[in-house]
């Protein structure tokens, strides 16, 4: 087969690079023991099953990565891969897999992706960092799930829906690696009630940042109080400024930095309710931080020196969240998790852990080819490695030697994605969708008016 001149290139590049110490780190990390001792470590006490917990956690990861993402399909490729392997028939029932699906410890795929995170975000060149800083981002996101009462009692449907018309939702919100696309760790919670606010579940998660890193966000974050802990950890942030604010700011006023650039010192509020007296008596009485007019928006930043961190540089950095826009778009929409489709709340965090667990597998595996390609891992395409890990699967007996490996590697780093940083589109769809009326009322309503009088005629 022809290769155009970019594949080539790339082809000899990785076949260059992996004469290098570090040229197979990451690729270790993911096919070495450790994380399958790892795995093994979690599993509960269990006895010799058709479906141990570490066969569950590899079959439920790869429904995570499949388009079909069916336990039918799991369960079929089980069957078919102990057929050639001169193993024992299995059934294609569904039935013994979901049942070992609802042994599995949520606790296991959650420490895998955290862990799994952490080894890519701990791993990763220098050159992949921000002014030799890791820098982090934070957003929230919104993940519906069946209709079921436990569902509906665990994660209630949207208040402004009639009830049985709406689905079950909860909120995430997680930390992403800049440089490595990895995700540190995240936090479930409804969408409604008291500490289901992304600013809440943030600083539940502020203890896995560590001094010294830069954390980036939109204009949900940047309050008093969580800039205060941002500084107090030795952590930096960089944010949209909030709504309230950024109507009141006042370039005239405060030290100058530069054209709309200034220094200004802030006052603590009152103390929220959220907040005990004697922690609030622990927080600053003043707080000063930057504030600066920049590519159309005004950002709030406690990265204080001019010369260190110009207006430029920090603008740039800002703009680049728009990277955790795709990664969660990725998480999904490239994997499904958009519409989970588990009944129990149990499994609904455990099937989200599943998909997290596997975006960060396929991170990692992103990360070993942009290191053997000279690429930053966000020059490549996660679907394309998506296609090609769950492609070279069946394979993988055939094709294990280590040039094989080094070639599947090089083929991920031949799809290239566009670096586009402060993007902007429109939340809407030029495809109109199929012309059905809405459900007005529960479905087994509905389905008994249907039996009773028929379908309604189509308007003209």
């Amino acid at each position: 087969m022809h290769c155009g001149p970019q594949t080539s290139a790339v082809q000899r590049h990785v076949q260059n690079c992996t004469q290098q110490p570090e040229a197979d780190v990451f690729f270790n990390l993911l096919t070495g023991p450790r994380l399958l001792e790892r795995a093994a470590a979690l599993a509960p006490p269990h006895r010799n099953r058709l479906f141990p917990p570490v066969k569950v956690l590899s079959m439920f990861c790869t429904q995570a990565l499949s388009a079909d993402g069916s336990c039918q399909e799991a369960v079929d490729a089980e069957a078919l891969n102990r057929m050639a392997h001169g193993l024992p028939r299995c059934k294609s029932d569904t039935g013994g897999y979901c049942k070992a699906r609802q042994r599995l410890p949520t606790e296991m795929p959650r420490t895998l992706a955290r862990e799994t995170g952490a080894l890519v975000s701990d791993a990763i060149p220098q050159h992949w960092q921000w002014q030799n800083r890791r820098v982090w981002l934070v957003d929230g996101t919104i993940v519906s799930m069946p209709d079921t009462r436990a569902n509906q009692i665990r994660w209630p449907q949207p208040a402004t829906q009639a009830p049985g018309l709406g689905f079950p939702h909860c909120r995430l919100v997680g930390l992403i690696g800049l440089g490595s696309g990895a995700l540190c760790d995240a936090l479930i919670a409804p969408c409604e009630g008291k500490g289901s606010d992304e600013q809440t579940l943030l600083r539940q998660l502020l203890p896995r940042l560590k001094a010294g890193d830069i954390l980036v966000g939109d204009a949900f974050f940047p309050t008093y109080f969580l800039l205060c802990a941002l500084v107090a950890a030795g952590i930096d942030g960089v944010f949209e400024q909030y709504g309230a604010r950024r109507r009141s700011t006042n370039f005239s006023v405060g030290q100058r930095r530069g054209p709309r650039d200034h220094l200004i010192v802030l006052p603590k509020p009152k103390r929220p309710e959220w907040l005990s007296p004697a922690d609030y008596a622990r927080v600053p009485a003043t707080l000063t931080v930057r504030e600066l007019a920049a590519g159309g928006k005004i950002l709030v930043a406690t990265l204080l020196c001019p010369s260190r961190y110009p207006k430029s540089a920090i603008n740039a950095l800002y703009r680049r969240r728009w990277s955790v826009e795709l990664d969660l778009r990725n998480i999904k929409t490239t994997l499904g998790m958009d519409q989970l489709s588990c009944k129990t709340p149990a499994m609904v965090e455990k099937e989200i852990w599943i998909y997290l667990l596997a975006y960060n597998l396929i991170r990692l595996l992103m990360a070993q080819s942009a290191l053997l390609a000279d690429q930053i891992p966000r020059q490549l395409s996660f679907k394309h490695t998506v296609q090609l890990w769950t492609l070279w699967q069946p394979y993988r007996d055939a094709l294990a030697t280590a040039s094989d490996l080094m070639a599947l590697l090089a083929m991920m780093a031949e799809q290239r994605v566009g670096l586009r940083p402060g993007r902007i589109e429109p939340r809407a769809l030029k495809r109109r969708p199929r012309n059905f009326p809405l459900l007005m009322e529960p479905r087994a309503l509905a389905r008994q008016d249907v039996r009773l009088h028929g379908h309604p005629k189509k308007a003209k």
